[in-house]
């Protein structure tokens, strides 16, 4: 078989199998391989890009960081940090969380920190390749052992393990998530995930039709990603739209908690407003418990009046619910917490000004909706603050009057 026809061949099965079901279950490993990295997308063959030193790399180093990853070494597995870590210090922030990947399996993870006596923690992680290990007492450190998607249902993967950082990487969901840091500071960057930082471009590796396929959830990661990354609200990439809408439907499958996470994070976060319009346009609404009939021009008018103030997630999408059915359907799909089931029910009553019958005292109707409450007066008052600033900003004259 020639180098053309062999190519041909793999991306016909690659094709598909993507395609139909996205299942490589059907081939053998080393098919599986072969067709992973002949079909990968543009890559880099030599992936280290750059070298950090910078103070944000240094602060990581704790005492508990340098015996870890020693452990890692004294045992011959390669380990390096991955994923959201990797963006941050390369945007020059210091990194909330570290997450690590490594070439050692959960069973060589376990015996390895029951050979040195280190405590495990959180074993629900197991299962997916993910081992939590207690240093000194004082931290915690997750590794995930390397990884190709063998079969893909649009919400899970069966996954198997691999030693290969390129495959691993070829698997992840958007291009500055897909790069590695090694705790020598090289960074590891197969899919130009640096220049997109850098062109504050948000992209999926490869195909964003067959990413999307693999976990409908990354629709949504895609909008989050653009609000912390984008300097603009409107630079979204056709090809990146024109999938979301294809697959928008996808989201139905996905269970509420999962999308409300992703979606409190987007309406927290920068264009919050453009963002929910560009997720409306894309069809989105009627798949993650929106109405057919969205308050769009209550929307705009409330972002026109609130967007330089830091409004609850469930503040701003509440704009464009109409009625308490509303709500309710809302509450049932995406799981809301108590107090965000009952602000967004209270916003939906209380929304319309209240005119006060005494203009010297312009709050008095709110004050009274707060003195008859039944709820929590501290829930009751921050609700009333959120209603008021559907109109103007008055939280600082609720609180200087009350």
């Amino acid at each position: 078989m020639t180098v053309i026809s062999k190519y041909l061949f793999y991306q016909i099965r690659y094709l598909s199998l993507r395609l139909s079901s996205t299942n490589l279950k059907k081939l053998s490993l080393h098919e599986r391989l072969n067709v992973l990295r002949k079909m990968s997308p543009k890559h880099r063959e030599s992936p280290i890009i750059t070298k950090l030193d910078t103070p944000a790399f240094k602060s990581i180093f704790t005492d508990e960081l340098n015996s870890f990853v020693s452990l890692f070494r004294k045992h011959n597995y390669e380990i390096r940090i991955a994923g959201g870590a990797v963006r941050d210090l390369l945007m020059g922030l210091s990194p909330k969380d570290l997450d690590f990947a490594t070439t050692a399996t959960p069973d060589d993870m376990k015996q390895m920190f029951e050979l040195e006596n280190i405590r495990m923690i959180n074993a629900k992680g197991e299962k997916h390749g993910t081992i939590t290990a207690r240093i000194n007492d004082k931290e915690n450190f997750e590794v995930t052992t390397l990884r190709i998607d063998v079969v893909t249902d649009g919400r899970h993967a069966e996954v198997q393990y691999t030693t290969d950082w390129f495959l691993d990487a070829n698997r992840r969901d958007l291009t500055i998530n897909s790069m590695f840091l090694g705790l020598d500071g090289s960074v590891y960057d197969y899919f130009y995930g640096y220049e997109d930082l850098q062109k504050h471009r948000v992209a999926f590796v490869g195909d964003p039709s067959l990413r999307i396929q693999e976990d409908y959830l990354r629709i949504l990661r895609y909008f989050r990603f653009y609000g912390r990354i984008a300097k603009t609200a409107d630079g979204h990439e056709e090809i990146t739209l024109e999938a979301i809408r294809k697959h928008a439907s996808g989201l139905q499958n996905i269970s509420g908690e999962r999308i409300w996470m992703e979606l409190k994070k987007i309406l927290e976060g920068n264009f919050a407003c453009e963002l929910l319009m560009t997720i409306i346009e894309c069809g989105i609404p009627s798949h993650i418990g929106l109405p057919q009939v969205l308050n769009i021009e209550e929307l705009k008018r409330v972002w026109k009046t609130c967007k330089n103030h830091k409004l609850h997630a469930i503040t701003l999408l509440s704009t464009l619910l109409r009625s308490q059915e509303d709500v309710a359907a809302l509450n049932s799909r995406l799981k809301l917490s108590a107090f965000e089931r009952d602000l967004a029910s209270f916003i939906i009553e209380h929304r319309e000004p209240k005119i006060s019958a005494n203009p010297l005292i312009p709050l008095l109707p709110y004050k009274q909706v707060v003195v008859k409450s039944k709820a929590k007066l501290s829930h009751t008052i921050e609700w009333v603050t959120e209603t008021l600033n559907f109109w103007f900003n008055f939280e600082r004259a609720w609180h200087s009057r009350r």
